[in-house]
C-alpha cells in the first residue's frame, strides 16, 4: 500500500513530453529569419526596379531631346537650301532689275512716253515679285557709310555735307530676308581739310 500511495503521489510526465515547447521554439526561429529574408529580398528588388525605371526616363528624355534636335537640324538645313536655291536665281535677276532703272533713269523725248510706262510696270511687277521672296533694297539717300551694307569707290569733299556721308548710290544693294546679297557702290562725302592744312600738305609734295 505505501510503495501504491508513493507511486500515486509522484507526479506523471507531461504527455506532450518536455520537448514539445522547446520544438516550437527551435522551429519558430527559422521561420522568422526567412520572413526578414524575403522582406529584405523584396526591398532590394524595388529598389533595383526603381533604378531600372529611373534609367529607362533618363534614357526616354535623352532620345527626345535627340530626336527634337535632329528634326530642328532638318528643318533649318531645309530652309538654308531653300534659301540658297533662290538666292542664287535672285542674284541672277539683278543685272535685268538694275537695266530697267538705268533706262528709267535716262529718258529722252524721241521715245514715246506708253514706253517708259510700259517698263514702269514690268519694273514694278518685277520688284513685286523678287520683294515677296524676301529682297530689299538698302537705303543709301542721306546715310552714313557702312562697310556692312555699302561698298564706298570715291569720296569727295563737299561743303555741308556729313564725314561719311553718303553723296550719290552708283548702284542699288540689297538684302535678301535680313542678309547681305550685294553691298550698295557708292561715293562718299569727306571732311574738306583746313586752308592751312592743305597749304603745308602742297609745300610738302613740292619739295
Amino acid at each position: 500500500m505505501e510503495n501504491e500511495k508513493k507511486q500515486l503521489a509522484t507526479p506523471l510526465p507531461d504527455a506532450r513530453g518536455p520537448s514539445f515547447t522547446s520544438g516550437l521554439k527551435e522551429n519558430a526561429a527559422p521561420g522568422s529569419e526567412d520572413t526578414a529574408a524575403a522582406s529584405l529580398e523584396t526591398a532590394l528588388a524595388y529598389e533595383k526596379l526603381k533604378e531600372e525605371n529611373a534609367e529607362l526616363y533618363e534614357r526616354l528624355l535623352r532620345k527626345q531631346a535627340e530626336l527634337e534636335n535632329f528634326r530642328k537640324r532638318a528643318q533649318r538645313e531645309k530652309e538654308e537650301f531653300r534659301l540658297h536655291a533662290s538666292e542664287d536665281l535672285i542674284r541672277a535677276l539683278l543685272p535685268v532689275l538694275d537695266g530697267f532703272e538705268r533706262a528709267l533713269r535716262q529718258r529722252t523725248s524721241a521715245i514715246p512716253e506708253p514706253f517708259y510706262q510700259g517698263m514702269e510696270l514690268i519694273h514694278r511687277q518685277l520688284s513685286d515679285v523678287l520683294a515677296r521672296a524676301g529682297l530689299e533694297a538698302i537705303e543709301t539717300a542721306g546715310q552714313l557709310f557702312d562697310p556692312h551694307l555699302h561698298q564706298a569707290v570715291e569720296t569727295v569733299e563737299e561743303a555741308g555735307r556729313r564725314d561719311q556721308e553718303i553723296v550719290e548710290e552708283l548702284q542699288r544693294g540689297y538684302n535678301l530676308k535680313h542678309r547681305l546679297l550685294r553691298p550698295a557702290i557708292v561715293k562718299v562725302a569727306v571732311k574738306p581739310k583746313a586752308a592751312g592744312s592743305q597749304a603745308a600738305e602742297e609745300t610738302t609734295k613740292a619739295d
